[in-house]
């Protein structure tokens, strides 16, 4: 049956799905799954296709981005907190220490699934931030804490909190945009995580000079208190700027509705994002081979990145002051989220993935061996830059390239993104336990870690 006639008879009132011989289902007959967009001409889809873009990344874009960069911010802070004596003053062995970053990702395993599987039926505009009052409120709650297990019971809750909110995220992102526009766009909500990294530094050294003793507090409770404030009043925003779904949010007219469903639809090749149910999805995604491929590529890379908790106790090694190690910190995160955005775009302008994170990754390990073979600062330096570059730009594409190849539906891309990442925090366990002080200055034992995860993700 050719194209052609079968787009004559969706011209009938009553419009039945028909397929080509080939299988596959026509733009125009997905186009008539919608009412307003039946009488629009090629022009005017482009046109409503261009203001209907404009019109997401300018709400959904900055506000995403802004919560991604707190929520790093408010996980990555004891790293700084640990450099400015939290450590100490809790009087923490580096046992108890490990033990508290490992129980972080205990409650963010127990929360993933559940969570995620919520999210795929549940509005985001509520669930998401939701979700951030509730870590922003537990690491407000963090300057409290008078001892090891306190620490780790913190940071429990923290994880458990946050578990919905990245795959959440990712998920949104997949349900908005085109497999075309995905990469890109991810990778700039993604620079949350490499600015938070930037801000980080900049925010501890002055916290450390200025705000040190100040109402009886040390450094590492004002950052607490200030990260976690910020944090509130973000996820307070986020209630009144983040959209729903594509057929359910409030921001768009009937038309702009339908357009961002055809879309994605047509990008998806006609399959509907809103079929199934939870356990449908979760069955279906765990039948389907790529989800344990893509468990395998999450595991690695969240291996080979197990230096991010420790990366100002390694920076330290440079033997730079205090306030130095905090500075330095920016540029390697600046440089990445550069090489992530470059890559993103020329993966979704060429369709292609593979490449684009197993060659970033190679030099991930090359960056790691000069990590942990010499005493040079410039050498090292320089290696740290490569190691981030390469394992943030590979995480962010492997991310993107899951939900391009299970685009839909909603349900199952939900389960599979959070199978994927449940497994791979799973390398959270263990890996702080290789980061012990006494491997200072090398770090030798996490650095085997890291080329474990590079290679592992390469073959």
């Amino acid at each position: 049956m050719a194209a052609n006639s079968i787009d004559e008879k969706m011209g009938e009132t009553e419009c039945k799905e028909i397929v080509t011989d080939h299988g596959h289902i026509t733009p125009q007959q997905i186009k008539y799954r919608f009412e307003t967009l039946r009488s629009l001409n090629e022009e005017e889809m482009a046109a409503l296709n261009k203001r209907l873009l404009r019109k997401i990344d300018w709400r959904l874009m900055p506000m995403i981005t802004l919560m991604f960069l707190m929520n790093y911010l408010d996980r990555i802070n004891v790293s700084n907190a640990r450099l400015a004596g939290l450590q100490e003053d809790l009087n923490m062995t580096d046992t108890m220490w490990n033990t508290g970053i490992s129980t972080f990702y205990v409650g963010y395993l127990i929360g993933q699934l559940p969570g995620n599987l919520w999210l795929a039926k549940a509005d985001p505009r509520w669930l998401l931030p939701s979700m951030m009052m509730a870590w922003s409120i537990a690491t407000i709650c963090m300057p409290a804490m008078t001892s090891g297990p306190g620490f780790a019971v913190c940071r429990f809750f923290i994880g458990l909190s946050e578990a919905p909110f990245f795959p959440g995220i990712t998920l949104m992102t997949s349900s908005w945009y085109t497999k075309e526009e995905n990469p890109m766009r991810m990778a700039i909500w993604h620079a949350g995580n490499t600015m938070s990294n930037i801000l980080s530094g900049f925010l501890a050294a002055a916290i450390l000079t200025n705000m040190d003793n100040i109402l009886g507090l040390h450094a590492w409770q004002w950052f607490f208190i200030i990260e976690g404030g910020a944090s509130i009043l973000v996820a307070g925003c986020a209630f009144f700027v983040l959209p729903s779904w594509p057929h359910n949010t409030r921001f768009l007219s009937q038309e702009e509705s339908e357009m961002a469903q055809y879309r994605v639809q047509l990008s998806n090749g006609g399959r509907e994002e809103e079929i199934g149910g939870t356990w449908d999805g979760l069955k279906e995604a765990a039948k389907d081979p790529f989800t344990w491929l893509f468990c395998l590529m999450h595991f690695s890379l969240v291996t080979a990145q197990s230096f991010k908790d420790f990366l100002p106790s390694i920076m330290k090694t440079f033997k730079f002051d205090t306030l130095t190690t905090y500075l330095v910190q920016a540029p390697p995160y600046a440089i990445a989220y550069g090489v992530a955005c470059a890559l993103a775009y020329t993966s979704g302008r060429f369709q292609e993935s593979c490449y684009h994170i197993v060659i970033p990754i190679v030099f991930s390990a090359v960056g790691c061996s000069m990590l942990i073979a010499t005493l040079n600062v410039g050498a090292r330096y320089f290696g740290l830059i490569l190691l981030i570059s390469g394992t943030y730009s590979g995480l962010n594409l492997q991310l993107s390239w899951e939900t391009t190849l299970v685009p839909a539906p909603r349900s199952k891309k939900a389960a599979l993104i959070a199978i994927a990442n449940c497994i791979s925090q799973v390398s959270h366990w263990f890996s702080p336990y290789f980061f012990p002080r006494s491997q200072e200055p090398f770090y030798r034992l996490g650095g085997g870690l890291i080329l474990f995860g590079c290679m592992a993700c390469v073959a």
